[in-house]
């Protein structure tokens, strides 16, 4: 069995760096499973600069909705697995379908999956409830489901990173 890693941690605290450290650490060809979308120009150039930074190693599948069917699609055609994020996952989720219940079963196939999996799975999640209640139910919703999707999947880890101001602290 092939490990599974997860990396949480704050916005810009260097979560995909190291996951891409990680991964290169297990020799091309590695493969970067891209959860978010471009819905505008700011986020158009925060992929492209993502993808200018991993380079050639690297090949991009972009699976917005049905992430464990991605997975197990590309189980052992790559050295490594990079899903970058669980939370952009989660936030499409949520908009498509809306039902947190739903929504946790899911994260929680994509866990058991991973445990079958032969080549290494590191997921990259934002941590998202260290900060105030949120104003508004939707918000909170999302904040709670990220929660709760984010211990479902530390625990399924084999390693789990948090990232504090571009510092790895490796809780398990």
């Amino acid at each position: 069995m092939a490990p599974m890693i997860f990396i949480t941690g704050g916005a810009r605290s260097g979560k995909s760096r190291l996951a891409e450290e990680l991964a290169l650490g297990y020799g091309a060809p590695l493969c970067y499973i891209a959860t978010g979308r471009a819905g505008d120009g700011e986020m158009a150039e925060r992929i492209a600069c993502h993808r200018a930074r991993r380079g050639p190693n690297w090949q991009t599948v972009e699976e917005p909705l049905d992430l464990a069917g991605a997975v197990a699609a590309l189980d052992g055609q790559f050295n490594a697995l990079l899903v970058d994020c669980v939370t952009l996952w989660l936030t499409n989720l949520l908009l498509h379908r809306g039902e947190s219940p739903r929504i946790l079963d899911e994260v929680a196939s994509l866990a058991s999956l991973a445990a079958g999996l032969k080549t290494p799975l590191i997921l990259v999640s934002n941590e998202v409830g260290m900060g105030i209640v949120p104003d508004n139910a939707l918000a909170r919703t999302f904040r709670d489901l990220a929660g709760e999707a984010n211990e479902i999947l530390a625990k399924a880890a084999d390693e789990v990173y948090v990232m504090f101001s571009g510092l790895p602290l490796k809780l398990k």
